[in-house]
């Protein structure tokens, strides 16, 4: 685990995201590189949505789904904020926020390193390392860091890392970001802090866009004390979350939903299960699956990674590159969680990218 000062983002492309691995190979791609539960939104969702756009004349009233998701997590409407996704809340902490030192923990998604380079701020980072399995030690997070940026379950490693360890964080005059965008994955949410008000200065983000396939709708929101709720309000533009956002928001925490929710995030542990047990058959040919896994992804570390990459493009299979986050290497891939079917189907490929890199034919045993 290190500590490092980076200048314009120090030669990553932190603006790169899944979606550019499949925008050009379109249909023909199997998307495995995408962290967006498949077959969302479900058909009640679709029609919930359709049934908002009656209402589009109007100015969008996010008092309903604001409620909605306070009721949900416990907390008193004013420590709630809407947000046009959790791209949104980085953005609006980037430039609300008077921080003089912010440190962002990596691996980790790449938007809020770069929603504060964008915001003027020189930013710091704590490196953690695969050798130490990507865990957290509190103590390598500078004392004097007033902005303290983790993921849980983190992105792109799958760390889970523990309530306890990230509250050990929290000290007066830090604000402590949490982004939670993957924690309705984790069954039962352990390790949430979402809910917490006895942690000082935390900063809880949620995302409503990847359990439900709404990436293009754009809605998640910010959990927090009112005066940084308030602060974060005053930088948005007005409206900034549109009617269907609003309405999905307000049935996505809504009982149905989130029982719904809590059953996919049991079969997506299960299918994680196949496919990592299933990434173990490779270990010979050096393959290493970074874990444990408690996210609805994978991440492993392959001999020539990004020639990997491509072998399994020609072979139908998009899978997310590693080498735009900070701490990886072109050699780390990650690789969305999907069903049996499409895992089996990809594991194939796998072997013959594999098989190919090391000089073989391609052919699969027979």
């Amino acid at each position: 685990m290190s500590t490092e000062a980076e200048g314009a983002g120090g030669g990553h492309d932190l603006r790169h995201h899944g979606d550019a691995e499949v925008r050009d190979g379109g249909a023909a791609l199997v998307d495995l590189a995408v962290n967006v539960r498949a077959d969302t939104p479900p058909a009640w969702l679709r029609e919930h949505l359709a049934a908002s756009l009656g209402s589009l004349a109007a100015y969008p009233d996010g008092r309903a789904a604001r409620a909605a998701v306070a009721a949900r997590h416990g907390l008193p409407v004013e420590r709630v904020l809407l947000t046009a996704g959790a791209a949104e809340a980085f953005v609006l902490l980037a430039r609300a926020l008077k921080v003089s030192r912010p440190v962002v923990v990596h691996p980790q998604f790449t938007e809020p390193e770069a929603a504060l380079r964008d915001a003027g701020h020189t930013v710091d980072r704590v490196l953690l390392r695969a050798s130490e399995g990507f865990r957290l030690d509190p103590a390598a997070v500078p004392d004097d860091a007033d902005l303290v940026v983790v993921g849980n379950p983190t992105n792109p490693t799958s760390v889970l890392h523990p309530a306890p360890v990230l509250a050990e964080l929290a000290r007066p005059g830090r604000t402590l970001v949490v982004d939670e965008a993957f924690m309705d994955a984790v069954p039962g949410e352990r390790e949430a802090l979402a809910g917490r008000t006895d942690v000082p200065g935390l900063v809880v983000l949620r995302s409503l866009t990847k359990t439900w396939g709404l990436a293009g709708l754009r809605v998640g929101y910010v959990l927090a004390a009112p005066e940084t709720i308030a602060a974060l309000e005053r930088a948005q533009p007005l409206w900034p979350v549109s009617t269907p956002a609003l309405a999905a928001a307000e049935a996505c925490v809504a009982p149905r939903a989130l029982a719904e929710a809590a059953h996919a995030a049991h079969r997506i542990a299960a299918d994680r299960d196949r496919l990592v047990a299933g990434l173990g058959e490779y270990a010979e040919a050096g393959l290493r699956v970074a874990g444990p896994a408690e996210g609805p992804f994978v991440l492993l570390r392959a001999p020539d990674g990004a020639g990997v990459r491509h072998r399994l493009r020609e072979l139908g299979f998009a899978v997310r590159r590693g080498d735009t986050f900070p701490g990886l290497g072109a050699d780390w891939l990650r690789l969305a969680v999907r069903d049996r079917a499409t895992t089996d189907a990809f594991l194939r490929a796998l072997g013959r990218a594999l098989d190919r890199g090391a000089g073989g034919t391609g052919q699969e045993p027979a």
